[in-house]
């Protein structure tokens, strides 16, 4: 995959801004006259033929161009994919020294590692590498290879969503999952099977908010709603809550719930049903919980329904006001990276509003420092985690 600079092929912006975004959309460049492979590593230059800089090309995609250096001097090659691991790796291994806290953390995110189009994340021994750009997957055996240089007994799982294959042009076909794992956050026991129907059945992007929540839960009457596999269930009553419930419509990650409970000897009630329906019937029978946790999965991969996402958050969040007494605490959450945090509070505001109660945000949280964003790219930052209490 080694590409002298002064042999790339060349794309030209329409324009002699500069870029202030990596992605640049095929709406915003003049296509080549010869058609380009997916993936391909091009040189950008603006409309009066400066350079800009070197990334991926893919005239198929909606985002055409991937801007991986702005540096004349760097190739993007092997070299400079092995430096981008090696870099980040060693943001959680030296400097935020994550192996204190848990053996499930982001190795690697996307443009916050400035690898676009690349997320690696790590659950025990186990490496899962999820490709979204096809630029990427052309370079994957020197990921693959990159990776087992810093974890030399890993088992690597990669595999890239079908939508995503679709709009890249590439093709990733489906591996054998890996037996599940057990990993451990904050000495506590959870399982994880990377490649299951349920993702992995643990997001470790969650990890310093299920801990904060949980010291605040203590002696509380804790209720975990879209609860996955409860790990701030878990967390709650291992750091002290009175009680715990955890509400899901999945049978099947509530049976990992359940062991997850089991293993780390604590007593949670785990219940299937639609939230929606639960809430109704809990406000119904006068039940009231202290600290509420609400953590739905992502809602919208679709801008268009960016306002019908926004709509859903406002009925779960005005509906879990019904049960939260006067002093209570919410612990609200949205993965839709397309939500904004701007208006995921908006929404908040009028949840209040409507509710007649007053919310006070005490703070403002998203995923875990294994996450880094970018100062350009804000779509990095696409979990918001809003602690609150109800008054």
């Amino acid at each position: 995959m080694n590409t002298p600079a002064n042999t790339l092929p060349v794309i030209q912006l329409k324009t002699d801004r500069t870029p202030g975004h990596p992605w640049i959309w095929s709406a915003q460049v003049n296509k080549p006259a010869e058609r380009l492979p997916p993936g391909s590593v091009v040189e950008v230059v603006d409309a009066k033929g400066r350079f800009i800089g070197r990334g991926f090309w893919n005239g198929h995609a909606r985002i055409a161009l991937r801007l991986l250096t702005t540096d004349p001097n760097e190739a993007i090659d092997a070299g400079w994919i092995e430096k981008r691991i090696a870099q980040s790796v060693a943001l959680r291994r030296e400097l935020l020294q994550l192996d204190r806290e848990s053996d499930a953390w982001r190795v690697v995110h996307s443009e916050g590692d400035g690898l676009s189009g690349l997320i690696v994340d790590r659950y025990d021994d186990i490496l899962v590498i999820e490709y979204f750009a096809a630029g990427m997957w052309r370079f994957r055996d020197v990921i693959h290879q990159a990776l087992l240089v810093h974890f030399p007994q890993a088992r690597l799982y990669w595999f890239a969503e079908t939508h995503v294959q679709k709009q890249e042009s590439f093709d990733c076909r489906a591996m054998e999952a890996p037996d599940a794992v057990q990993v451990h956050e904050h000495g506590l026991r959870f399982h994880a099977a990377p490649g299951s129907g349920h993702k992995t059945g643990f997001f470790a992007d969650q990890r310093d908010n299920r801990k904060r929540f949980a010291e605040l839960a203590k002696g509380r009457r804790m209720l975990d709603l879209c609860c996955n596999a409860g790990g701030f269930a878990v967390h709650a009553m291992a750091a002290g809550a009175r009680e715990a419930t955890g509400v899901d419509m999945d049978a099947g990650i509530l049976d990992v719930a359940r062991a997850n409970a089991q293993v780390n000897g604590v007593d949670v009630r785990f219940e299937q049903a639609d939230i929606f329906d639960w809430l109704r019937q809990a406000a119904a029978h006068g039940e009231r919980y202290d600290a509420v946790v609400l953590d739905p999965a992502k809602l919208t991969r679709d801008r268009n329904r960016i306002v019908d996402a926004l709509k859903k958050y406002f009925a779960m969040n005005r509906m879990a006001l019904d049960v939260i007494p006067p002093g209570g605490l919410l612990l609200t959450c949205s993965c839709t990276g397309l939500v904004s945090e701007a208006d995921f509070l908006e929404m908040l505001r009028r949840v209040a509003l409507n509710a007649g109660r007053e919310i006070q945000i005490l703070h403002v949280a998203g995923a875990g420092t294994d996450h880094p964003v970018r100062s350009d790219v804000p779509e990095g930052r696409y979990l918001k985690a809003v602690f609150c209490r109800v008054l």
